[in-house]
């Protein structure tokens, strides 16, 4: 990852966390928006597919660039226009259905029965890649496949990228009682992982984000129950979790995929939510101001809750 200097920075909500070639091209794309030129000229296809051909073989960081961008141009013409001109391009299809994704999940239901197909031809035109089938994964849960369903387009991810993050959060999502799933199916799937996971791979948030799925939750039933839930963290697994990873996350160069900074968001946010703040400062210092939306936002505005964390931690 390359951990940002603890000195204090003021606080910014990057999507593109420490990748600084996506964060140039992200202000690239918003300037041309903001010009009145719609984003779907040549230049701007030309800058994303440059961007996209950049690290073969690193499929970390291409999920990562891949659904920043997705998110970027949910609203966008941008995707569809470039896999219609391209339809034997794997990164314009790739694009395009994650973007489809993205839009369908703040509309709740997916629209455009072409993503999977789209996810398919890009499978065919790059085999090794394991990103079509990621995407699969997310149309998968919007649709609510059946499990064994869900499971096969897991295992093409793990056969292509074994530790890779969107597919294990994508799959811990799924089976989550709030979607196909239940409690007990994300304990077995959290400790399955854990038995086997090196410390510093991708997908090493999964335990945390699991606990922070459960305690979003409790928040989530109000009442007596809301009003108690910081207790959540003091039960034995979730505080475990957070026992694993406060003192080695911080650590410069264990954490080096590519969206290491929103894992270490996630960090902080727990600790502060356990209310273990001298912890939570060394995570909050580590990320340099970087904020990413999630799980700040379950509190209200993701800036204003990160920099109440801030000053609850002494910064």
């Amino acid at each position: 990852m390359g951990i940002i200097s603890s000195r204090r920075r003021r606080s910014r909500l990057a999507p593109e966390l420490d990748d600084q070639d996506l964060g140039k091209l992200l202000k690239y794309l918003l300037a041309t928006t903001r010009s009145g030129t719609i984003a779907m000229t040549d230049l701007c296809v030309a800058q994303v597919s440059r961007l996209l051909e950049r690290d073969p073989g690193d499929w970390d960081r291409r999920a990562h660039r891949m659904g920043v961008l997705a998110d970027f141009l949910a609203g966008s013409h941008l995707p569809r226009s470039w896999a219609t001109r391209e339809p034997h391009n794997a990164n314009a299809l790739v694009l395009y259905a994650w973007s489809e994704v993205a839009r369908a999940r703040s509309q709740g239901s997916l629209e455009d029965a072409a993503v999977i197909d789209s996810c398919l031809r890009a499978a065919e035109l790059a085999p090794e890649d394991p990103t079509p089938w990621v995407v699969i994964l997310g149309a998968a849960r919007l649709e609510r496949w059946e499990q064994p369903q869900m499971f096969r387009v897991w295992n093409e991810v793990l056969a292509r990228d074994r530790w890779n993050r969107e597919a294990y959060l994508n799959m811990l999502g799924y089976l989550t009682p709030e979607e196909a799933g239940s409690r007990i199916q994300v304990l077995d799937f959290v400790d399955a992982l854990c038995a086997r996971m090196p410390a510093d791979v991708p997908c090493a948030a999964t335990e945390l984000t699991a606990q922070v799925f459960q305690y979003h939750s409790i928040l989530g039933r109000g009442g007596f129950e809301a009003l108690v839930a910081r207790n959540h963290w003091s039960q034995v697994m979730a505080a475990q979790a957070l026992d694993r990873v406060a003192h080695t996350w911080v650590q410069p160069g264990l954490l080096r995929h590519a969206r290491a900074l929103a894992d270490l968001n996630i960090l902080a946010y727990a600790l502060m939510a356990a209310d273990r703040r001298h912890e939570a400062r060394a995570a909050l210092e580590a990320l340099g101001g970087v904020v990413a939306p999630w799980p700040w936002q379950a509190g209200g505005d993701p800036l204003t809750e990160f920099e109440q964390a801030q000053r609850r931690a002494g910064l």
